[in-house]
């Protein structure tokens, strides 16, 4: 278990879902890791972390405000003496409303956080990572950004634009060393899906739960994160300036009847 032996990675979002479950597999696989969450359930990430033997500091941050994100990145160096590995990963989705009710200030928002707050930390590490000729980032992305009808309006096009800052900031760092990449989850049981299993399980219909996808089920924020483990790795040198479905087969697929 070090496949990131001696790293040092930044975890955004690790309060819960897919944040908690890549900080503690980042720290089993050897790495240093820092969680930031805005909630201060970042906090049992990092002591489950430390519990269970591995390298980890908890710090609260609002990932949409440049001086948290320079703070966040400036407590890795400070704690680690670097940052090899950043995923930020950290979102909301903003709930479900008609587009003629929607306003300005929850799209402001929803940007703010999903795709400003990913390139505030792009922005803030690049420079520590060109000077020292590597680093992979990672971003959380979403099968919303691909296609329609996986999210509501603003989180769709917040993810959309993370896959857009992913393609270019990876061409903008062609021949230093740092890779770029996104992750698009299907549906996974996280805190934010918690309102389509909680009304599906109390319709009786869990089972239906991901049927649209070929692999015939929702995902687990764990599958996220071996993603992202991958990702982290040397093991994905060659890999950059990609956004990965992990998320049953569903963008594979065209609307259709589950034949069962």
């Amino acid at each position: 278990m070090s496949r990131l032996q001696g790293k040092r990675a930044i975890v955004t979002g690790a309060g819960s879902g897919i944040g908690r479950a890549t900080s503690k597999l980042f720290a089993r696989e050897g790495a240093a890791v820092l969680c930031v969450d805005k909630t201060e359930a970042v906090h049992e990430t990092a002591e489950a972390i430390t519990k269970a033997g591995g390298k980890a500091l908890a710090l609260t941050a609002d990932v949409g405000v440049e001086d948290q994100v320079q703070g966040y990145i400036g407590r890795a160096i400070s704690a680690f003496g670097g940052v090899d590995v950043l995923y930020a990963n950290a979102g909301i989705s903003g709930g479900y409303v008609p587009i003629v009710d929607q306003t300005v200030e929850q799209w402001q928002e929803i940007l703010r956080v999903n795709l400003i707050g990913p390139f505030l930390a792009i922005k803030r590490v690049v420079p520590l990572m060109v000077a020292q000729k590597k680093g992979s980032i990672i971003c959380t992305a979403s099968v919303a950004g691909i296609r329609a009808n996986a999210g509501p309006t603003p989180y769709s096009a917040s993810k959309a634009g993370v896959i857009s800052l992913v393609q270019v900031t990876a061409n903008e760092l062609y021949g230093t060393g740092v890779r770029v990449n996104a992750i698009c989850p299907g549906l996974i049981e996280t805190g934010m899906t918690k309102p389509i299993f909680d009304g599906a399980r109390a319709r009786g219909s869990e089972g239906k739960i991901g049927q649209l996808n070929p692999t015939a089920r929702y995902g687990h924020p764990e599958e996220i994160a071996a993603m992202a483990l991958f990702l982290a790795s040397d093991e994905a040198s060659y890999v950059n300036g990609q956004a990965f479905p992990v998320d049953g087969g569903l963008t594979s697929t065209l609307p259709f009847v589950a034949r069962r």
